[in-house]
């Protein structure tokens, strides 16, 4: 499906604040579903935690949770599903999940691709900092004494080099996700909007990338935190794709 005649609304600070407003009471309003969703992605966490930290890796830990974000959006699809059943007064069950991707566009899976392709460039790159800047010697909580800065130094180069792949991914999927997994629209139309709405509203976009990336990273370190922010994140971008991206007069949600 293409999206002709799609007019895309700028937004502001207030739009945001709406769009998050939105988000979370959906997710509270799922909050059960929303919750069990999110939770395996959270013990994927602590389970690459405790491999990591069992290696002597421990400083991989930062790149590898900000890793996550790089192929995370195209697993929204399924909290795009509950979202839509809850509004449909549907059944909020492993059926509204299933729905999610069941119902995206082909595309979505193609964008999926991108984005591991991707993770698995800046996970080739932090490794190669990583045995560069800390080396082959184990590096565990024991060691962040004696160690601090060498494990500073990766974090902060691995970040510059995440930053420029995240910018890519957050460009690329932050609208066109949505576009693909609710409108089932074809992939060029999709990401051409995104881009649009990125670079034609630089300081909200900016903004709302800083939103992304603190919250997202900051649950994924604090995992704890993880299965509660996800949805939220989640619902909240679904409603800010609502308010910017009309088809004529109407939304085309």
């Amino acid at each position: 499906m293409t999206l002709p005649a799609l007019s895309l609304r700028p937004y502001s600070l207030a739009t945001l604040r709406a769009a998050l407003a939105a988000g979370w009471q959906m997710a509270c309003r799922t909050r059960i579903l929303s919750f069990l969703y999110a939770l395996p992605f959270a013990l994927l966490g602590v389970l690459m935690f405790v491999l990591l930290h069992g290696q002597g890796l421990l400083p991989f830990v930062l790149a590898a949770a900000g890793g996550f974000m790089l192929f995370g959006p195209v697993m929204l699809a399924g909290f795009f599903g509950i979202a839509r059943a809850a509004e449909r007064g549907e059944p909020l069950g492993p059926g509204a999940i299933a729905a999610g991707f069941f119902q995206a566009a082909p595309a979505l899976w193609v964008l999926a691709l991108v984005c591991l392709l991707l993770f698995l460039i800046f996970a080739t790159d932090a490794a190669i900092l990583y045995s560069y800047m800390v080396g082959g010697t184990p590096f565990t909580f024991a060691h962040v004494p004696e160690r601090a800065l060498e494990a500073s130094r990766f974090a902060f180069w691995a970040g510059v080099s995440g930053c420029f792949i995240a910018a890519l991914v957050y460009v690329v999927t932050a609208f066109s996700v949505p576009l693909l997994a609710e409108r089932r629209a074809e992939l060029v139309p999709a990401v051409v909007c995104s881009v649009r709405l990125v670079f034609g509203n630089p300081g909200p976009a900016l903004v709302w990338a800083g939103i992304l990336g603190v919250l997202g990273v900051g649950s994924a370190l604090l995992l704890p935190l993880f299965p509660f922010v996800l949805p939220w994140l989640a619902y909240a971008g679904r409603e800010l794709v609502r308010q910017v991206v009309v088809a004529g007069d109407e939304k085309i949600y």
